[in-house]
């Protein structure tokens, strides 16, 4: 390892993913997909995902690097000089039948669970792509696209996604034999957050943070945040599938009451947890993710580059407020979200949490300290938006139908992970992930269950 190309230092934001790995408190994001490739696709399917491979490693650098010193405050990406596809890239045939259009893709769901409970291990690459083969015809399958966190968000496993649909397109035209082993390329890797984003903070925000970190921080009892922070992570994971036309009918009703699917999903989590919930619990809090690459300075990051851009905000949400009126979706709570959304993305990242990492000295030693804590929320809410083929119409090119979005449950995060995304098939996907031990399987499968009937009920 030490004769790899050091490429540059892991960044803070970074750093966050890279110590959380080492220690066993969270391994990886997926974004899944399945494809449909037209009838001229006559060649072997391992050859159109290895010369598609080949594509995305020559476009994007961040795939053949990877993270050294993960246990110490000396982390850097080193580039590996080649990648065997026969290592990070599998086929596997499917035992069961693809799902319905409602139904979850259990097959999936179990790779997934193993997945996010496995984290990678030098010098290998940090991500893996697993492609589901249908016994009776392999130009449908599968695709679950698995990446450290340190190399790509949400909305980078979305990018490999378009720009791997893309690059199936074009293997179709491209002569000579596919490569098993790959050279990396030779470009640098893109900037990390802190080196295109000021992440500013003002002087009172950092002496609240200081304050609760350092010297005192109150626990209010009447707010849930499901066990203990507790290592190494083992994953829960649920597929919720909401049919196209309801999820139509939902997108349609949350811009008819002023709100978005995001907001409306965090309002639908926060009644759903609420309704099964001990009545000495009246408040959860909820945990946003959002990318931030829209004011990224140089122009060089786009929604379809590949690294970690992200930041957060927060919501809390009291129970006399979301079930106010039990009968009818809390739409006033999803408008109040949806203006929490927008002031949060007004202050382009202003006093956001990720701000404050560039201050930490020792992830390690922070994480560990952390180990037995309370948590401070209760659940989080990603929403990556669609992911569909462009040319929708174009009979010669492959097609993308359903996606799914998830991730391992953070264990110094919240207690419950949705993770959204919506696919070709129009179908909007809920990854609902949570580490085990931090709330008894019967109560979050009935919340989960309350949530699919608010979704329902939202899209009447």
């Amino acid at each position: 390892m030490d004769d790899l190309e050091r490429l540059r230092p892991v960044g803070p934001l970074e750093k966050y993913s890279t110590a959380r790995h080492s220690l066993g408190l969270y391994f990886n994001v997926a974004v899944s997909a399945t494809y449909i490739l037209p009838d001229t696709f006559t060649q072997p399917l391992k050859d159109y995902v290895y010369k598609a491979c080949e594509t995305l490693i020559g476009q994007h650098p961040i795939l053949s690097a990877i993270p050294v010193n993960e246990d110490t405050n000396d982390t850097w990406f080193v580039r590996l000089p080649e990648i065997d596809l026969s290592q990070p890239v599998s086929f596997r045939r499917r035992t069961l039948d693809f799902p319905n259009d409602d139904e979850p893709d259990v097959e999936l769901c179990e790779l997934l669970q193993v997945q996010h409970s496995t984290g990678f291990t030098d010098p290998l690459p940090y991500w893996r792509l697993f492609i589901l083969t249908d016994e009776a015809n392999d130009r449908r399958f599968t695709a679950a696209y698995v990446f450290h966190h340190a190399i790509g968000d949400g909305t980078s496993g979305k990018a490999f996604h378009e720009t791997f649909l893309d690059a199936l397109h074009a293997a179709a035209s491209t002569p000579g034999e596919a490569k098993q082993v790959i050279s990396s390329p030779k470009s640098p890797l893109l900037p990390n957050l802190e080196a295109l984003h000021p992440c500013p903070t003002t002087i009172p925000f950092l002496l609240n943070a200081l304050f609760r970190a350092k010297v005192w921080s109150s626990r209010d009892p009447r707010l849930w945040t499901g066990g203990k922070i507790s290592a190494p992570v083992e994953t829960h994971l649920r597929q919720v599938v909401i049919p196209a036309a309801v999820s139509a009918a939902f997108r349609k009703n949350c811009r008819q009451n002023n709100a978005t699917v995001t907001s409306a999903l965090q309002a639908a989590v926060a009644r759903a947890l609420l309704m099964h919930l001990p009545e000495k619990y009246t408040r959860v809090q909820m945990n946003g993710a959002m990318s931030c690459r829209r004011w990224l300075k140089g122009g060089e990051v786009t929604d379809r580059s590949m690294g970690v851009w992200v930041m957060d905000f927060g919501e809390s949400f009291y129970r006399t407020q979301v079930n106010q009126d039990p009968s009818t979706f809390p739409w006033g709570q999803a408008r109040k979200s949806r203006a929490t959304i927008e002031q949060a993305l007004s202050r382009k990242g202003k006093n956001a949490g990720v701000c404050l990492l560039k201050h930490v000295g020792d992830f390690q030693d922070l994480f560990r300290g952390k180990i037995g804590k309370d948590r401070d929320e209760s659940f989080e809410v990603s929403n990556v938006g669609v992911l569909q083929s462009n040319q929708e119409e174009d009979p010669s090119r492959p097609q993308i139908k359903r996606a799914m979005f998830s991730q391992t449950p953070s264990a110094l995060g919240a207690a419950l992970d949705v993770s959204s995304i919506s696919g070709g098939d129009g179908c909007l996907v809920l990854g609902i992930t949570w580490q085990k031990g931090v709330a008894e399987l019967v109560f979050v499968n009935a919340v989960i269950d309350t949530l699919v009937k608010e979704i329902h009920n939202a899209a009447q």
